[in-house]
């Protein structure tokens, strides 16, 4: 037990804690405050206190619980709603109303609600860990398995027990290799700084579908990749992310809300139960896991609910399910980091953030990966880490957007002017990046064929063709151009508007499977081809401006998602047709 010596916000120092060690959890104060560890000198210990410090004065208690800052895992985790150390907010407003009382304790899973625990081995099976010994049906959406300890090594079944348990209650026993006996409940605890294992890691060689035309095709990000969303404040960071969590092809969503403001949560909170999933049909929440850390919570718990909600993704890859973790945002973190160092007087680096800033940004971007789980049984798993970012006036030389650039493969750049134009998704295509078209191409030229990717680079060539056209029209206007490049703008303005564009609110646009976006992009780019062969013959460009079928191209990506085939066939017909027609008009005169 140790004395608190000095208070500064978040920052508690206390003496006599000579038994202590870095990391460990402590409570402070007669009203149990929660605590960590940051750095010890002699018996003297600085503390960040997850709790508002108001009130707390030197020579107050802080008792050490002799545990680093863990996570409680099993099953109960989603549909729930933490704040960053993982207290359930639910049950805490239950408890004491609209407001977090400093020093509540309720447990991360409730210790109330039974189980039905189905068990997946038989007594006398040979076990490692990361074994999964049984299932629960969680929600509708996901079977939750129970696995053992992933450090348990070898040991042996010797009973395990059928029916419906609370979270605690044991549900079997293993022998170790040494001769002792671990009983196993359907919980497990893990330090939230400390990445969970896994056998091997794979280079990442699946896409991930957002359902966002602009995501998926132009600047794809891997199962198991990394991503990152920075842009000024209004230009969608937010939006981006709230599509990615509503329509990604993963298993699990863990929606980190760092710092960001209430309403924002408060709309993800509203708008998940009632959004169906696209695969099954169910809420969203049945597979959601959401942690809220708003801007006016207590800053150092910010600094901790990133590791929260990565710990967690761990658990539920370590299931074998691909999961999807996103942070809004990393820069609120980052700023929590800033404000506790300056209180521990460590020496500034660039723009007062700690010198460890990077290595801290790197640290949670390489738990994300595509892994081989833990056991005998051949799991495979994944995390996807999409981090937002949110630059002081939407300047990316800042440290922690610089730091993020150098981590992640795949770089979602949101312009501000595109979003005041209403085009969204706001990602600027002259600037975004993906460094996993790649290792991803085999799978495009196996579901698709070579022209997906053709398509691909021939639209980002077209936008950039644009650019640089633009340029010359500033200066001498469009009509000086010739007809080949004025064709050009034309179809960079239909891959912008017709094809890039999406409207979050139509239900036939909001998400768009990787089939439909090829087809899609195969439309305008085959009007191009149309209409590029019918200027060599000599046809005037208007014409070709005015068919009927263009207007139908402009209206393609409304199509139905179980009709778009045979719609697209038809325009093409159609478009054929009217192309050749004019074509021929020109001839004949």
């Amino acid at each position: 037990m140790g004395k608190v010596v000095k208070v500064s916000g978040p920052l508690v120092v206390a003496n006599g804690l000579s038994e202590a060690n870095v990391s460990d959890v402590v409570r402070v104060g007669s009203q149990n405050l929660i605590g960590e560890i940051l750095n010890m000198s002699g018996d003297s210990a600085s503390i960040q206190v997850y709790e508002e410090t108001s009130g707390l004065g030197p020579g107050a208690e802080v008792v050490t619980t002799g545990l680093p800052l863990s996570v409680e895992l099993g099953p109960g985790m989603l549909e729930n709603i933490y704040d960053g150390i993982q207290r359930p907010l639910p049950e805490i407003k239950a408890a004491t109303g609209d407001t977090i009382a400093r020093g509540i304790s309720i447990p991360a899973l409730n210790r109330d609600k039974k189980w039905e625990f189905v068990p997946a081995v038989q007594e006398g099976a040979k076990l490692i860990g990361g074994d999964v010994i049984g299932t629960v049906q969680e929600t509708s959406a996901i079977l939750h398995k129970i696995m053992l300890p992933p450090r348990t090594g070898n040991c042996t079944l010797k009973w395990i027990k059928q029916g419906a348990f609370h979270v605690d209650e044991t549900v079997a026993c293993v022998a170790l290799a040494d001769g002792k006996e671990l009983e196993v409940s359907m919980m497990q605890r893990w330090p939230v700084r400390i990445g969970r294992p896994y056998q091997q890691k794979y280079t990442p060689a699946r896409p991930l579908n957002s359902g966002q035309r602009i995501i998926d095709t132009m600047f794809p990000v891997a199962k198991g990749g990394t991503a990152a969303v920075p842009g000024p404040f209004g230009s969608g960071k937010t939006v981006v992310q709230h599509q990615l969590a509503k329509w990604s092809d993963v298993d699990i969503v863990v929606y980190i809300g760092c710092g960001e403001r209430g309403n924002e949560m408060t709309d993800v909170l509203n708008e998940f139960p009632e959004l169906k999933d696209p695969r099954s049909g169910e809420s969203l929440m049945k597979r959601t896991v959401l942690i809220a850390n708003t801007s006016d919570m207590p800053v150092a718990a910010r600094e901790a609910s990133i590791y929260t909600g990565i710990t967690i993704a761990e658990y539920f890859r370590d299931m074998g399910y691909d999961v999807a973790v996103l942070a809004d945002s990393t820069s609120r973190w980052a700023e929590a980091l800033r404000e506790m160092s300056g209180r521990l007087e460590e020496m500034p680096g660039e723009e007062g953030y700690p010198a460890y800033l990077a290595s801290r940004i790197a640290q949670f971007y390489e738990r994300a990966g595509s892994v081989q789980c833990m056991g005998t049984d051949d799991r495979k798993g994944s995390i996807t880490a999409i981090g937002a970012v949110s630059p002081p006036g939407g300047d990316i030389s800042e440290p922690v957007s610089q730091a993020t650039m150098r981590i992640v493969k795949v770089f979602w750049a949101l312009d501000s002017s595109l979003a005041y134009a209403r085009h969204f998704p706001a990602i600027n295509w002259l600037t975004s990046y993906s460094l996993y078209t790649d290792a991803l191409s085999p799978y495009y030229e196996k579901e698709f064929g070579p022209e997906y990717m053709q398509n691909r680079n021939r639209a980002l060539r077209t936008l950039q063709e644009e650019a640089e056209l633009q340029e010359i029209v500033r200066l001498v206007g469009q009509d000086a151009l010739s007809a080949g490049d004025q064709l050009t703008l034309e179809v960079a303005r239909m891959i912008r508007e017709d094809f890039l564009q999406q409207n979050a609110f139509v239900t036939e646009d909001a998400y768009s499977t990787y089939g439909k976006q090829y087809r899609l992009l195969d439309l305008v780019l085959k009007y191009e081809d149309k209409c590029r062969e019918a200027l060599d013959a000599g046809t005037e460009l208007q014409p070709l401006f005015a068919i009927a079928s263009r207007e139908a191209i402009g209206r393609a990506k409304m199509a139905d998602p179980d009709k778009y085939e045979e719609i697209y066939d038809e325009i093409i017909a159609k478009m054929n047709a009217e192309i050749d027609a004019v074509k021929a008009g020109g001839e004949d005169e």
